[in-house]
């Protein structure tokens, strides 16, 4: 067995080579095989540049489909070899480094292109070949009329000859005469032609603008005309042509005649239809593709105002599992076996099931009455995956989310109508999945506003459009400010100023969390140490920075933080990192480690929103932390009086651990007076809320610190 090519040129030469010797027996050229496969490899490399251009252009592939035809390879089997060689060794030889299946689609888009390159190419040849028998048949037409004409015998052997079909009838319809080429595109026997009245080749894929234009050039109102029209065969079988009929005149220009000239598109025909199958239905299902639904969804929106549609969009609920599990082959057989589930539910005129990709399916009704329908139909896809699928011996049970979009045609487009179909499947997910929901154009809103949130992130800290806000932390005592909380800001260019509740949870799903973090803990810690500069007298101010689970986790948090107090000059004892009690419910030493190291180094770690996991009070002990955080919750009782004992005792009970355990504690949301008296009786430490200010620029913290020292 002879080695593999090495080198891309090798792959190529290698593919000419199998090209020119199926294409070689069926073309009428005067060159040997091996310089007929010279002739092929500026093809082949124009192939191969087809299948690596982004984007596809169709007119590669069609340049090679013209060039065949310029080569002499004209036969219809030409074609038809040359389509199995590029469908069998394109890809194989000539395809880089890359996803199979779009190689594979690319592949099927440049044999189309080769077929629809191909047919202009022989049309216009057929065309040239026809204009040069009409020119003849024009000369010649004294000989059909008054059989003196010198040229008879030059007619005779045109006409006879000929690669296309040619018939001569009378005005009446009459067949007079055919060639073999016509008697052979209808099955060999002329009998079955001559004498026969054109009237009766009507075929129900006629238009009625065919014999418009017929009854037109009988009555000499037109010279010509062409037409794509079917005739049936003897047998019953359809021939498909490309039709030209061309009036005769006599000497006096009467109408006295009409030629046919007709070419055999038939096997042109059926290989579109069949290029154009592959192009819009999915290669392992059999339904419909994207390609396909999103041509009968915008026929469907476009059917007028009164029309209405429905559509359902399904995702598989664990899909990944089975093919991360059992293998892609076993996740194949599943999505054949959901897909036969699925068509044997959209059976009723005006609905389909189509294959979006992957483990995504979409199913289409229209009519008028597609609110019920449209229910029902999802009602039956869930009832249809309900029973197990039998995959490899296993019974796979099969959960599906839907998300429904229903209402008037004339109202969006299909990219819209689809967006919202998904936007509402991935609502029904994340509500437990196994069920279906219909669209709701607030949330639809929402998700949309998410959605253009999260890719804007990336690009709203390269342009510097976060900013910090300080809320002054205060010494209950002595109501004196101890330092502040660092709030970061996002300042939309659209949306205004957006809070962290908004954004802080897109970044953590992003990962842009990580930089954004690095970037609030820098700025909080050189307005820290600004604030130390010009307020020596009155004692250091702290900063607090919030730390999220992703940056606990981030192996440079530690290093992050040694190198940002270092070249800001700022004492670690002015820094307090703030992590929820969320995040270290159940935490291991590893993810404990760095906290230790940076409570080690004199950086106070404060354990915020306490009181609200559920957790262990015994874990404080282990916990490398320094300051409880009470969520606001156990004071908002306060805010009025009586106060709530079971709430007093609360806290007190909280203060009293805390301090026993040598930890401060500072109380968040303080908005009265008497709710921060009623904390300094119960003993906590700081506090902060509206009471004393709400969040804002450094400077306030300025002015706030100035005033205690006044």
């Amino acid at each position: 067995m002879s080695a593999e090519p090495d080198g891309p040129e090798d792959r190529l030469r290698r593919f000419a080579t199998i090209w020119s010797r199926a294409l070689f027996p069926v073309t009428a050229t005067s060159l040997t095989r091996p310089e007929f496969e010279q002739q092929l490899q500026p093809l082949a490399r124009w192939l191969r540049d087809a299948l690596d251009e982004r984007p596809f252009r169709a007119a590669t592939g069609e340049a090679v489909g013209a060039a065949l035809v310029e080569a002499h390879c004209t036969e219809p089997e030409a074609l038809s070899r040359t389509l199995n060689v590029v469908d069998a060794y394109l890809v194989l030889y000539c395809g880089a480094e890359g996803e199979r299946e779009e190689l594979r689609a690319r592949c099927a888009r440049i044999q189309h292109a080769v077929a629809a390159g191909f047919a202009r190419a022989l049309r216009a040849r057929t065309l040239a070949e026809q204009e040069a028998i009409s020119r003849a048949a024009l000369d010649a037409r004294g000989t059909v009329a008054e059989a003196l004409h010198a040229s008879e015998a030059r007619f005779r052997a045109v006409f006879h000859g000929a690669a296309v079909g040619i018939g001569i009838a009378d005005l009446e319809g009459t067949v007079l005469e055919v060639n073999d080429a016509l008697v052979r595109m209808f099955g060999g026997l002329e009998h079955h032609l001559r004498g026969r009245n054109v009237g009766s080749w009507t075929h129900p894929d006629d238009s009625p603008h065919v014999w418009k234009l017929y009854e037109e050039l009988v009555h000499g109102e037109r010279e010509h005309y062409r037409v794509e029209k079917a005739f049936y065969r003897p047998d019953g079988t359809v021939l498909w042509t490309n039709l030209t009929v061309s009036l005769l005149r006599d000497a006096d220009g009467v109408p006295q005649y009409q030629l046919a000239l007709v070419e055999d598109t038939t096997e042109r025909r059926l290989l579109n239809l069949r290029l154009r199958y592959e192009a819009t239905h999915d290669a392992l299902t059999g339904l419909p593709n994207r390609t396909l639904f999103f041509e009968r969804l915008e026929k469907a929106l476009a059917a007028g105002e009164r029309a209405r549609f429905g559509l359902c969009y399904l995702d598989l609920d664990g899909f990944k599992t089975v093919n991360d599990s059992l293998g892609h082959a076993a996740g194949d057989r599943l999505l054949v076996e959901v897909a036969d589930r699925l068509q044997a539910c959209a059976t009723a005129p005006g609905e389909m099931v189509a294959r979006l990709g992957g483990d995504e399916f979409v199913a289409l009704t229209t009519g008028p009455d597609t609110e019920r329908e449209v229910d029902e139909l999802a009602g039956r896809i869930m009832n249809a995956l309900a029973t197990p699928i039998s995959v490899d011996g296993r019974e796979l049970t099969v959960r599906g989310s839907i998300g429904i979009v229903e209402g008037p045609a004339a109202e969006r487009g299909a990219a819209e109508v689809l967006r919202s179909a998904d936007i509402t499947m991935y609502r029904a997910k994340h509500a437990g999945g196994n069920r279906y929901e219909l669209a709701d154009p607030e949330a639809d809103a929402r998700a949309i506003t998410r959605h253009g949130l999260t890719t804007a992130l990336p690009v709203a800290l390269e342009r510097g459009e976060f900013f910090i806000e300080y809320q002054p932390l205060v010494r209950l005592e002595d109501g004196s400010v101890r330092g502040a909380e660092a709030l970061v800001r996002w300042l939309h260019p659209q949306h205004g100023v957006i809070g962290p509740d908004r954004f802080i949870p897109l970044a953590e799903h992003t990962g842009l969390i990580v930089p954004l973090g690095r970037w609030v803990l820098e700025e909080s810690v050189r307005q820290a140490y600004t604030w130390q500069a010009r307020h020596e007298h009155a004692g250091p101010l702290r900063v607090n920075v919030n730390l999220s689970p992703c940056q606990l986790t981030h192996p440079g948090l530690v290093s992050d933080t040694v190198e940002i107090l270092e070249r800001t000059g700022l004492a670690p004892g002015a820094l307090c990192l703030e992590v929820t009690e969320s995040a270290l419910i159940g935490a291991d030493e590893d993810l404990l480690k760095p906290l230790r190291r940076l409570a080690e180094m004199g950086v106070d770690i404060a354990l915020d929103d306490f009181g609200t996991g559920y957790s262990n009070l015994a874990n404080l002990r282990r916990l490398p932390v320094s300051v409880l955080k009470l969520d606001r919750a156990f004071t908002q009782g306060m805010q009025h009086y009586p106060v709530d004992p079971v709430d007093l005792k609360i806290v007190e009970g909280i203060v009293s651990l805390a301090h026993s355990l040598d930890l401060a504690v500072t109380v968040e949301g303080v908005e009265t007076g008497a709710q921060a008296d009623q904390l300094r009786e119960l003993g906590c430490d700081t506090a902060q809320g509206w009471y004393y200010a709400r969040p804002g620029p450094p400077d306030r913290l300025h002015e706030l610190a100035l005033a205690d020292v006044s």
